[in-house]
C-alpha cells in the first residue's frame, strides 16, 4: 500500500450533530422525515438514516447545550431530495419552519431548516441538472 492509499478519502462515515436533549432531537428529526437507525440512550446517541447508505446523521447529547445554539458556528449538512420545494411544504406541514423560502441554485432548488440547537440541515434537489444527482443516476 502506498502512502497515498493509506489516507485516501473513501466516503462519509457519519456526520455528528450536538444536541441538548436526545428525545426532543429525535422527535424533531423524525418530523423532518428521518428514520432512526439505532439509538443508545446510555451513550447519549442516536443514528438517523439517510437514504440506503450505511453512514448517517449521528445525534450526540451534549448536556451543556440545553436549548441554546452552541458557542461555535452552526454546522450545515445538505442532503439530496427529489423535490426541495415539495420537501419545504412537507416540513411546514410537520411544523418545521424553513430558514428562508426555497431558493434556486445552479443545480436545482434548496431549502434549509435548523433544529433547536442551531444545527442547519439543507435539502437540495438536482431538478436543473438531474444527471448530477442520485435520482438522475438511478
Amino acid at each position: 500500500m502506498s502512502d497515498n492509499e493509506s489516507y485516501e478519502l473513501l466516503g462519509f462515515d457519519n456526520v455528528l450533530l450536538p444536541v441538548g436533549d436526545l428525545d426532543e432531537a429525535v422527535g424533531f428529526y423524525e418530523r423532518a422525515g428521518f428514520t432512526v437507525g439505532f439509538r443508545l440512550d446510555e451513550a447519549g446517541i442516536a443514528l438517523l438514516k439517510v437514504g440506503s447508505e450505511t453512514p448517517g446523521v449521528l445525534l450526540r447529547r451534549e448536556e451543556e447545550l440545553g436549548h441554546r445554539p452552541p458557542p461555535w458556528g452552526s454546522p450545515r449538512v445538505w442532503l439530496e431530495v427529489r423535490d426541495a420545494r415539495g420537501t419545504a411544504a412537507a416540513l411546514a406541514s410537520a411544523g418545521i419552519a424553513s430558514l428562508d423560502a426555497p431558493s434556486s441554485a445552479a443545480t436545482g432548488w434548496t431549502v434549509e431548516v435548523a433544529d433547536p440547537w442551531g444545527n442547519v440541515i439543507g435539502f437540495t434537489d438536482y431538478s436543473k441538472r438531474p444527471e448530477l444527482g442520485r435520482a438522475g443516476q438511478a
